[in-house]
């Protein structure tokens, strides 16, 4: 029989403000496995020793504070990236940054702290199934924020292979199995005491296994990513507009740098979300300036368009004779980013401010549907926000050939933000098995294969293009298939088990006495 090993006895001892202090750093620490910095090994460790501080807190009061507290430590580094859209406008916005950081984090944060509270005194499997389910109830509650989840620990690793097989929250548990077995010793049997460890270590040498050949055929279309680098504090200034746009326009003239391409045009080119700086029904001149500089070949862009009072952040793809020939409207959007929640609702009793139909911010578009381009393909459109969400990238996984992503992450500057949002978007190719393709405004633009390798990029912050062939898909995955039903009914499973040991535990207790 194994029992948890806790190498800090004096934590106990210690007041629970220092506690929380040291499991605040702890979870900063954890967040170092994420991108841009992917030291997975260091937070696993980290996130083992917060497992250590949950064990041996005194009360389940502590032990939720001591949660909280270190979901505060992992979001306050890993959301660091929030302060950013402050910074647009810092003379009036910037003062309101570190209060924005602290509250997201010390909200999302509240999650962890009812999994500690809950899993106090009811041995690893309650930690391990508390905690991931804790994580994939923040993906779905309150319009949910997948983002930052603990199964991205394992996005810089061989191991975000098994996305394709057990999801993002799959990995979840995955991180949470391999913490445990790092804290936990055996008493009598060593060799079985360590087994979770062994089969996670196994697992990290089997995943180049896993890898496929996606590579594309010798006919695969091309596909040219435009990246107009527009800084998100120029980007709407009218002395700065025509720059950026004529920069986009030159880009979807010139012809391939590509020696095998030479006097070719690609198959498909893309513009970044909200590449056009005017609204789709005062666009003509724009769509057709657009047209010709593409000449035979559809553009897939990014424009803002109303519908009466609405306003909607949408997709068009301009067909080759240069008419509008699909439009796709984003359906999920940002609370308080793009949107405020029950906006509508409010101008029931007067207060229409804040309320989309009234014009304020933005309306949510009907569901995804595919959008087909004869000789291309056919792609799951994804605008900015909405691939962090694994569900929108499996809508079409039977049919579609192609995910496509269409962003600006200005908003998020130039260091984690990026960076985390492509390493997601990422993980979306690997789970759903099919290839995606990402224009962003200032970066990264991306063509991502079936398995998430970046096969062709344009660096963060850096105007330009890039032409890429198309990499064919895989067949549907097994996560593509289950989605997150696997992984919460193995959550189950352990919180079950859990309480079935502690109250046997408890019954003996009684009977002995």
């Amino acid at each position: 029989m194994r029992r948890p090993l806790n190498p800090l006895p004096w934590l106990s001892e210690l007041p629970v403000s220092r506690q929380m202090f040291l499991a605040a750093l702890a979870g900063l620490i954890t967040s170092l496995g994420l991108a841009p910095i992917g030291l997975w090994p260091i937070a696993l460790l980290a996130l083992a020793c917060i497992y250590l501080m949950m064990l041996a807190a005194q009360s389940r009061r502590s032990a939720a504070f001591i949660g909280w507290a270190a979901g505060t430590g992992y979001f306050s580094l890993a959301l660091v990236w929030i302060v950013e859209p402050f910074m647009v406008d810092p003379w009036r916005h910037a003062w309101m940054a570190p209060f924005a950081l602290f509250f997201m984090s010390a909200g999302l944060a509240l999650f962890w702290g009812a999994a500690a509270g809950f899993a106090h005194g009811r041995g690893r499997l309650a930690f391990i199934g508390a905690l991931a389910l804790a994580e994939l109830a923040r993906a779905h509650l309150l319009t949910g924020f997948p983002w930052a989840m603990l199964g991205y620990l394992w996005s810089e690793s061989p191991m975000a292979l098994y996305a394709a097989y057990i999801g993002p929250h799959g990995l979840t548990l995955l991180a949470l199995i391999t913490a445990v077995s790092l804290a936990t010793r055996p008493a009598r049997l060593p060799l079985t005491g360590y087994l979770p460890l062994l089969a996670v270590f196994a697992a990290l040498a089997a995943a180049p296994l896993l890898q496929k050949d996606t590579s594309a055929p010798p006919d695969a279309p091309y596909v040219r990513l435009i990246q107009p680098n527009a800084p998100q504090h120029q980007k709407w200034d009218p002395a700065f507009v025509p720059i950026f746009f004529e920069r986009q326009l030159e880009f979807t003239r010139l012809p391939s740098y590509l020696a095998e391409r030479k006097d070719k045009r690609p198959d498909l080119i893309i513009w970044p979300e909200t590449a056009v700086p005017w609204t789709l029904g005062r666009a003509e001149t724009a769509l057709d300036m657009i047209s010709d500089a593409a000449g035979d070949v559809p553009v897939v862009l990014g424009i803002q368009r109303f519908d009466g009072p609405r306003l909607y952040n949408s997709l068009v793809l301009l067909s080759p004779a240069g008419q509008v020939a699909t439009v796709y409207d984003k359906h999920h959007l940002v609370p308080f980013g793009e949107y405020i929640p029950y906006g509508d609702w409010l101008a029931r009793f007067g207060i229409r401010g804040f309320a989309a139909q009234e014009g304020d911010g933005y309306s949510a578009g009907a569901d995804p549907k595919p959008i087909d381009i004869e000789g291309v393909g056919r792609f799951t459109p994804l605008i900015c926000y909405e691939a962090i969400f694994p569900a929108y990238s499996a809508a079409f996984n039977k049919t579609a050939t192609h995910l496509l992503q269409i962003t600006n992450d200005a908003w998020f500057g130039e260091v984690s933000g990026p960076q985390q949002h492509l390493s997601q978007t990422r993980m979306r190719a690997i789970e759903q098995g099919i290839p995606l393709i990402r224009a962003a405004n200032t970066g990264i633009s991306a063509m991502i294969d079936a398995q998430g390798r970046v096969l062709a990029s344009i660096p963060l912050g850096t105007a330009g293009f890039i032409d890429a062939p198309l990499p064919e898909r895989l067949p549907p995955t097994l996560y593509s298939q289950t989605g997150d039903w696997s992984a919460l009914a193995l959550i189950l499973v352990l919180l079950a088990t859990s309480w079935q040991r502690t109250r046997t535990k408890r019954s003996h207790h009684t009977k002995s006495r």
